[in-house]
This record gives C-alpha cells, sequence and structure tokens, in this order.
C-alpha cells in the first residue's frame, strides 16, 4: 500500500469533479476574493509592510496552499495573528530578515509534514492558543488608533511595541483629526450594522467604497484625512523575485531563528485550527501533514514574490464554504481572481482612506479576540488553566508572541505535571483487604508481608512518592501491585532501585505485582528485572500473596 500521508486533497477530489462543481467553487472564489482584497491591504498595513504585499501574499501563498494542501476548502494568507509578529520582525531585522525568517519557517513546516508531525499540535493547550489570540487582538486594536483618530506623531517617533504605541497615541493625541474620526466612524458603523441586513455582498468592501467616496466627494474632507496612496506606493503588476537580493549568512540566519519557529508555530496552529473548522463545515477529514507541506511550501513562495507569512484563515475558509466551496479549485480561484485586481485594478487601492483600514482591523482584532470563550474560561475552568490563558495573554500584549508561547507551554507543562503528579498515590493494604477483581473474595495478608497498592503514573513528578514506603523489622517480604501503573519513567526506576538496595540490605524479599507492558518493558531495558529475579514478578496480587506466604513460612522455619 502507497503512502498517502503527504497526498494533497486536490488529487483526490478531482476524480469525482464536474461541471457543476466548478461552477459553485467559480463563484465561491471570486466571492472570497472580493472578501480578501480589502483584508490583505489592511492586514499588510497593520504588518508594518506596503499595502501590495498582503496581496502577493494571498496570490502566491493562496494559489499554493489550495493546491498542494490536505484541506477540501481551505483559504490562505495574510492573518491578524502574524500582523504583530511581522511587524516586529520587519522593525528590528528589517524586511530581509522577515524573508529569510520565513523561508527558515516554511522549511521547518515541510519537515513537520515530512515526519507526520501535524497530530502533535493538538497537544498545545486551548488556554494557550485563547490566549495569545486574544493578546493578539489587543495589540492590533492599539496599533490602529492613531489612523482612526488621524492622530499624527511628531517626527521620528515611530513605536514598535504596545505601550510604546499606547504613549506615543496619549502623547499626541491633542493632533487627532475630527474629519479622520468620522470617516472611520462611518465605516465603522457600516461593519457592524451591515450585515445584519444584507449578507451577499462584504461589508469591508462595502465600507472601502463608502469611505473612499467621502474622502473624494465631501467638500473638506479630502484636507486632513490620509489615504494609502498619500502614504504609500501601489505597484501594479507581477512583484519582483526577492531570492536572489537576500544575505544567508550565518550571523543572519542564527539572528532570525528564534522568529522562524514563532512563524513556523504560529502556521501550523492557525492552518490546523482552520482545518479542523472546516472539516466541521464540509463534512469532510483535512490531512495534517500535506496540510502542513503546503504551508511550508506557501510560506516560502510568498515571500520569495514580495509576499509575509501565511497561515490559513478561518473566516475566509468558513466564507468559501458557505458559499459553495467544496474544492481546492476554489482556493485556487480566488487566488487567480486577486492576480487580475492585481494586474489592472490595483491602482485604485491608493484611494482607500487610512481610517477605513483601521475600522476594518478593529473588526478583525473584535472577531478574533474571542472573548466569550475568553470569559467562559475565566468562569468555569480551574485556576491553573486560568492563569495559564492570562499569564499568555499578559505576555503577548506586554512583549511579543515568542516569550507568550514560551512561557504558555513551559507554564502549561509544569501544571500538568503538578496534575499528574497528584494522581500518583502509593497506598498500604492492612492485614487483610477486598480482592477488587471479585468482591467476594478477601485477601489474608501475613503479619511478616507488606502491600502496597501504586495507582498512577511514575514519573519524575511522583517518583519521589516510592521511597515513602516502609516497612518494620519483622517484614519478611514487600509487595508492589502495580496494575494500575501505565507508565514509568528513569526517574522512577532510580526509585524503585532504591527500594530494591534497601529490600536487600534488610534482607526482605520485593515482588512486583501486575506490571504493565510499558513498566516492564522500561525495567527489562534498564536491567532491573535480571537484578530482582524473574521469580519475583507475579501476574496478579493472590499468586504474589501465594509466592510471599511460601518464602515467609521458609524464612521463619530457616530462623
Amino acid at each position: 500500500m502507497k503512502n498517502t500521508y503527504l497526498k494533497p486533497k486536490l488529487f483526490s477530489v478531482l476524480k469525482t469533479y464536474n461541471k457543476e462543481q466548478f461552477i459553485k467553487d467559480l463563484i465561491a472564489g471570486i466571492i472570497v476574493a472580493i472578501i480578501a482584497l480589502p483584508l490583505s491591504i489592511a492586514l499588510a498595513l497593520a504588518s508594518g509592510v506596503e499595502p501590495a504585499c498582503g496581496v502577493y501574499t494571498a496570490i502566491f501563498a493562496g494559489f499554493i496552499v489550495s493546491f498542494l494542501g490536505g484541506s477540501r476548502v481551505q483559504i490562505a494568507g495574510p492573518t491578524a495573528a502574524f500582523a504583530t509578529v511581522v511587524a516586529g520582525i520587519v522593525a528590528t531585522q528589517g524586511m530581509s530578515g522577515l524573508i529569510i525568517a520565513t523561508i527558515i519557517a516554511g522549511i521547518i513546516l515541510v519537515l513537520m509534514g515530512v515526519f507526520k508531525l501535524g497530530s502533535l499540535i493538538k497537544f498545545i493547550p486551548s488556554t494557550i492558543t485563547v490566549g495569545f489570540t486574544s493578546g493578539i487582538a489587543v495589540t492590533i486594536l492599539i496599533g490602529q488608533i492613531k489612523d482612526f483618530f488621524g492622530i499624527t506623531y511628531s517626527e521620528g517617533v515611530k513605536p514598535i511595541e504596545t505601550f510604546e504605541k499606547i504613549e506615543a497615541n496619549i502623547e499626541a493625541f491633542s493632533t487627532f483629526s475630527p474629519k479622520a474620526l468620522i470617516v472611520g466612524a462611518v465605516c465603522l458603523a457600516i461593519l457592524i450594522v451591515y450585515p445584519k441586513f444584507e449578507k451577499k455582498v462584504p461589508p469591508s468592501l462595502i465600507a472601502v467604497v463608502v469611505g473612499a467616496l467621502m474622502v473624494k466627494f465631501i467638500p473638506g474632507l479630502d484636507d486632513g484625512v490620509y489615504t494609502i496612496g498619500e502614504l504609500y506606493t501601489i505597484p501594479s503588476g507581477f512583484p519582483e523575485f526577492t531570492l536572489t537580493k537576500l544575505d544567508f549568512s550565518f550571523k543572519t540566519v542564527s539572528a532570525v531563528m528564534p522568529d522562524a519557529f514563532t512563524i513556523a508555530i504560529l502556521a501550523a496552529i492557525e492552518s490546523l485550527l482552520s482545518c479542523v473548522v472546516a472539516d466541521t463545515m464540509v463534512n469532510s477529514k483535512h490531512n495534517p501533514n500535506a496540510e502542513l507541506v503546503a504551508q511550508g511550501v506557501g510560506n516560502i513562495a510568498s515571500v520569495m514574490f514580495g509576499g509575509i507569512p501565511a497561515t490559513g484563515a478561518i473566516a475566509r475558509t468558513a466564507a468559501n464554504a458557505k458559499n459553495g466551496g467544496r474544492t481546492p479549485i476554489a482556493g485556487m480561484i480566488h487566488a487567480a481572481t486577486l492576480l487580475l485586481v492585481l494586474l489592472f485594478l490595483m491602482p485604485y487601492a491608493g484611494l482607500i482612506p487610512m481610517p477605513t483600514i483601521a475600522a476594518i482591523l478593529f473588526m478583525v482584532a473584535y472577531n478574533m479576540s474571542e472573548w466569550k470563550k475568553f470569559v467562559g474560561i475565566v468562569k468555569s475552568a480551574p485556576k491553573s488553566d486560568i492563569a495559564v490563558m492570562i499569564v499568555t495573554f499578559g505576555l503577548t500584549v506586554v512583549f511579543d508572541l515568542v516569550i507568550a508561547i514560551e512561557v504558555g507551554m513551559v507554564l502549561a507543562a509544569m501544571l500538568f505535571m503538578k496534575r499528574m503528579s497528584e494522581e500518583t498515590s502509593v497506598s498500604s493494604w492492612g492485614e487483610a483487604n477486598v480482592n477488587s477483581n471479585d468482591d467476594i473474595t478477601l485477601l489474608e495478608i501475613p503479619e511478616n508481608v507488606r502491600v502496597y497498592e501504586i495507582t498512577g503514573p511514575l514519573f519524575f513528578g511522583a517518583a519521589d512518592k516510592i521511597l515513602d514506603i516502609e516497612f518494620e523489622e519483622r517484614t519478611r517480604c514487600l509487595i508492589l501491585r502495580m496494575r494500575s501503573v501505565n507508565a514509568i519513567d528513569s526517574t522512577a526506576m532510580s526509585s524503585l532501585e532504591m527500594i530494591l538496595k534497601r529490600c536487600s540490605d534488610k534482607q526482605v524479599r520485593l515482588i512486583l505485582s501486575h506490571v504493565n507492558p510499558q513498566p516492564m518493558k522500561a525495567m527489562k531495558k534498564s536491567g532491573f528485572y535480571d537484578r530482582l529475579g524473574s521469580e519475583n514478578f507475579f501476574a496478579n496480587i493472590t499468586a504474589a500473596l501465594s509466592g510471599a506466604k511460601t518464602y515467609s513460612h521458609k524464612s521463619e522455619q530457616n530462623v
């Protein structure tokens, strides 16, 4: 049987593809392109790059992810999750640093898919994803206050961190433009109210058109309201190939490596979460490893042609599914439509007012904030989970996503180990105990035999509990019942070695009852099995007690 774990979903659906589905995919692809155009421009600006970079990303990454990906309806492109990350990299490493970091991230994503690591994303707790997603939403909102209110910074003031932006906005707030606020408020109202009455035309497109018309035709608004064209260069035509202009020296690569890992992990998380959402909408099952490979190749292609990091866009993916898209053809049509816009209509993007872009990003921030889920976790989750989420959220806002994810994962892992250690117990039996396999049978325990039952995984967080086992001078046999121990690590094995040594010093026979496969494998590999002796391993507690009675009886006779 051939390996199909990297097989693109496109190659599977083409076997039953027909004209009717092509028409549905065509309509869905065009609609998604209309939605993606203003969002791509807005997210590029939020990322600190030229507006056309967002369109390049949606075209190249969008096409390749649909062509090679593991989902039927995934739409890839620039997303809000990357905005603050990209802005930080561009500010510190420049555009060339971003390109190198994204290429390395793409290679990491491809390797993750090749080595079948797609399923490992499920081990990232939802508290961390909700925490950093909400944190990113806050940073995006704060970053757009300047353009929404038309604030003008003093010359040389270029804030990067969130608190720097807050400080700069407060200091320069006296420069705010009422005209910019009017345009931004009208566009924001359209984005909020319009979807309640009409859902066929994307509200962001309506807001862009209305904002541009206001500035163009309402007297006085053209003075004091900046447009994209006044602040940025709007190119048209095919982008240049940038790979030949990069410095791949060891110094440069090592400097951007942490950013590369952040891009890779974030792209993997966002893309696979989007795939899961899409599966529920179209009753399908995505291929996570193929999706990771596609995301890797798509990100490399994106930055090689002037784009920025990309990932699966949940909102655009959902729009694709809702409008009839059922195959990757829809995503490829979305990319082709944006290419036509780039070639023939891109100069008109210069007419879009900056307050309109800010209003669109306000809505993006609100939609991605997951505040209901955030509040729900605060109300119902254990305190440890709440702590992980709030710490991740706070670090994302105050510092950056790299620190937030690192600290969040370490904190979540430590709390998980603490919980697991609390699940592990070592309890002593009395002189008689009921056999849990047969509630009628009462197991008699001789006076010179001690029985301890170990429950839960034995790992370094709980290994010390074994050392609390005690036995008296009259004890001749110590039985450890391990039927509820499904896993053991090297630290716990060291504790067992110490128990064995104590037993040997006191001439007490150590017996293990019902050792499960993984612990038994670990004992044999470490040599503990041979040192203890196969005669001291019993299948169940009844056999172990019988062996202990025989041994203790012989010991008493020898005495």
